[in-house]
């Protein structure tokens, strides 16, 4: 045990001998491996970035995992009123600890802006809506319960809105007038994200303390939605829906569908960004191996006569065998975590992560652990493998042919 011990030892203080004795032969065979290790290690990391803004913007539509909707509907000739249906989805989830729970309205609203009155898409909501949805506030917050008691009703419009507005500072508390048979005046308290594609929105509570008829519902039939732990969503949501048809009458229908990316059971559907990712890391390490397998090959040939008069002093096959493998395994490894170290530096520039995420992401992963390791790991596999073909050809060199080179 002790001699295995040794030779180990040996064979690396040997590879480490040989490669402060060419560091610039070296330096300039491993800058290949260093940076395909930081390319693969940026490739996964980034990856991981691009996947959780898809994940988030897949969950600003449907809701995060578990999000289920809830609708109740007449099999007879008589509907459950709008009072009668939220009574029982209130009931029914603060039964069993529901806590994140929402009315959702889409209607519109007649708006009036500086240059005439505008149909503005309208949705009412409750305040769990905006980390159900993971709705992204540009300016000022989203609501808080709070807000019912508000002596002005708020509003929070997107940022199409906020531009005909004039974009008018928050702290100046900018008001919106609603046009109709409900006029009212709202005050605007936050602004949304919006993309290029939206139109003017804004959010309402549906705050029936006022004498505001934006919070009646009106012909505009209200949808519920629940966020349940996804490991017990199944079960839980069943439940709800027995719960609330039997609250309801044997006339109505409840039906609870879930609606969030996950929805599909299994199938992991960032899988396809996952498989182009590891697809792009793998080809540049490959590249990277195949640089440095070269320059091995060559680095031997040019070291016959030096490793057969060490083969004439007594050193065994596998111990030179042993040393010209691990001078590529020492080199790649140092490479490797010189590389992993720049990914980290360009993964973790916040141009970089903003370019990536396009403002889309609220929650940005830290530089994950996994991608450093898997650099590291691939930086010593390519080590072996690309000194695993120098190591046999020094082996096979005949001793007297190696000292006449």
């Amino acid at each position: 045990m002790k001699r295995v011990v040794a030779d180990v030892v040996g064979a690396f203080a040997e590879a480490w001998a040989e490669l402060r004795v060419n560091k610039l032969r070296v330096l300039l065979s491993l800058i290949g491996v260093a940076v395909a290790v930081a390319a693969l290690t940026g490739v996964v990391a980034l990856g991981g970035l691009a996947e959780q803004s898809s994940r988030e913007n897949a969950e600003r539509f449907g809701g995060r995992p578990a999000n289920y909707y809830v609708n109740a509907y007449s099999n007879g000739a008589t509907s459950p009123s709008t009072e009668a249906i939220a009574d029982a989805f209130a009931t029914t989830t603060a039964r069993y600890g529901i806590e994140q729970t929402s009315r959702v309205v889409y209607g519109n609203r007649a708006v009036q802006l500086p240059d005439g009155v505008t149909e503005v898409g309208a949705v009412t909501v409750d305040v769990p809506y905006g980390e159900m949805h993971r709705v992204v506030m540009t300016e000022g917050s989203w609501f808080t319960d709070g807000d019912a008691s508000r002596l002005a009703p708020p509003v929070i419009v997107n940022e199409v809105l906020w531009g005909q507005l004039g974009s008018p500072p928050l702290s100046s508390h900018p008001t919106l007038l609603v046009r109709g048979a409900d006029s009212a005046t709202l005050v605007v308290t936050g602004v949304s994200a919006a993309t290029e594609y939206d139109g003017p929105q804004m959010y309402l509570l549906p705050i029936t303390d006022h004498d505001l008829a934006l919070a009646s519902y009106g012909a505009e039939t209200p949808q519920y939605e629940m966020w349940l732990p996804p490991e017990t969503s199944d079960a839980l949501s069943a439940q709800v829906a027995s719960d609330m048809g039997a609250s309801l009458g044997d006339d109505v229908q409840v039906d609870v569908s879930r609606q969030d990316y996950a929805a599909g059971g299994d199938a992991d559907p960032f899988g396809p960004i996952k498989l182009i990712i590891t697809g792009v890391g793998v080809l540049v390490l490959l590249l990277g191996g195949l640089g440095l397998v070269n320059i091995a090959l060559v680095t031997v040939r040019q070291r016959i006569r030096e490793i057969g008069v060490r083969r004439s002093f007594g050193a065994t096959a596998p111990r030179v065998f042993f040393s010209v493998m691990l001078e590529s395994v020492v080199g790649t490894v140092v490479a490797g975590a010189v590389g992993v170290m720049v990914a980290v530096l360009v993964v973790e520039n916040p141009t970089v992560q903003g370019f990536i995420a396009q403002g889309a992401v609220s929650d940005l992963p830290p530089f994950p652990v996994e991608a450093a390791l898997i650099g590291l790991a691939s930086a010593t596999a390519i080590g072996a493998v690309a000194g695993l073909l120098p190591a046999l050809v020094a082996i096979r060199v005949k001793v007297i042919d190696a000292i006449r080179y």
